[in-house]
């Protein structure tokens, strides 16, 4: 599977795994592939500086990424608006009615309340930039398309490629038009914010259409040595994984106890690939979400339509930091693509690694044999 991608980052894969959680990323890292840590959750820069530090160390010296969140347009932000404000009262009578109806109870008063939208702010996001690029990043990704120009030729001129990802082959060359130097093709299946189009269109579209002005990897519905393979076949020079990686051992966040899987990923265990729905309740935009009973009634008559971003990520906020206290399978809020049919047991990283790599080698091996 090494191939002159994994070389140029200094990895045994060209395996990209984009998760929320430095364990995660850190011993997919350690097995040879690129963990790429999400920092969305991080509003505090002291916070982020803690977890790259940790990184660094946890590592074995090996190469990890970081994905941010941050629109190519620089938006207002409202010193002067108080965004709170511009949420209407019918909505918020909405989500509390909801989570009573799904026996969600208020957080204790010990805890202290999520404020959400910050880590979706643009000023945010440049921070963690600021942050990132002070440790060892071999990559920065944004998760919604190209960052700002500037944040390009910083991330440029510190010798980090950036990586943004595409649900068209018109993101795509606009993409490498502002100089992002990988192109992640997201196809329909995959979890959280994603565009309308499958992998197997998708992927093939997006590498034609920026030949070699750009590296493309290939996202969506990965889960597999199989898939690897199909991937590599269609063009791509590496694989995007994000939701394969909930099931990991490593991953720990959203658990109350800490002690055995969490509820999210009970609930992802009990998932077929049908248990999916694409939808803007998330975040204001839409993004593919495991389906439960709180995506559920979001979808029934009378709910509310979703608000833009970042408005609907406040509104939410709060009510997802009660959903994951209340550890209950049945109404957790989480982001997961259609893979998660495969995702059946909880599983060391170290070993979910070793399997993609041995399937992938199986798959070649098959394949040389035709004739």
């Amino acid at each position: 599977m090494r191939n002159e991608l994994a070389d140029k980052f200094g990895i045994q894969y060209p395996i990209f795994a984009f998760t929320p959680s430095e364990h995660v990323a850190a011993a997919v890292s350690r097995a040879g592939g690129l963990g790429v840590l999400g920092c969305v959750r991080f509003n505090d820069p002291d916070e982020l500086e803690a977890t790259l530090s940790w990184m660094d160390e946890n590592t074995d010296g090996k190469p990890y990424g970081v994905d941010i969140v941050m629109p190519a347009k620089v938006p207002t932000e409202g010193a002067a608006v108080d965004l709170d404000k511009l949420i209407p009262a019918e909505h918020r009578a909405f989500v509390n009615r909801t989570l009573d109806e799904l026996g969600v109870p208020p957080l204790s008063d010990d805890v202290e309340h999520a404020t959400g939208v910050l880590g979706w702010l643009h000023s945010v996001a440049r921070a963690q930039v600021d942050v990132a690029l002070r440790h060892r990043p071999a990559l920065i990704a944004n998760a919604l398309g190209s960052p700002p120009k500037d944040i390009i030729d910083e991330a440029h001129a510190h010798g980090v490629p950036v990586a943004a990802l595409a649900g068209a082959v018109s993101h795509a060359r606009g993409h490498v038009a502002n100089g992002v130097d990988i192109v992640i093709a997201q196809g329909y299946e995959a979890g959280g914010h994603t565009g309308e189009i499958a992998s197997m269109v998708l992927v093939p579209e997006i590498v034609d259409a920026v030949g070699d002005s750009a590296t493309v990897l290939a996202a969506g519905g990965i889960g597999s040595g199989r898939q690897i393979a199909a991937a590599l076949s269609l063009g791509a020079s590496g694989v995007w994984m994000g939701s394969y990686w909930l099931t990991a051992a490593e991953y720990k966040l959203g658990s109350a106890s800490g002690e055995g899987p969490s509820a999210i990923q009970r609930a992802l265990l009990d998932a077929t690939s049908s248990d999916t729905v694409r939808s803007r309740i998330y975040s204001g935009k839409p993004a593919r979400l495991l389906k439960t009973k709180w995506t559920e009634a979001w979808s029934k008559p009378g709910a509310p339509e979703a608000l833009p971003m970042p408005l609907q990520n406040l509104l939410v906020s709060e009510a997802h930091q009660r959903i994951v206290a209340s550890e209950n399978p049945e109404v957790v809020a989480m982001p997961a693509g259609q893979i998660v049919g495969r995702m059946n047991e909880i599983r060391p990283v170290a070993d979910s690694m070793a399997d993609l790599v041995a399937e992938f080698e199986a798959t070649v091996a098959r394949l040389n044999k035709l004739k």
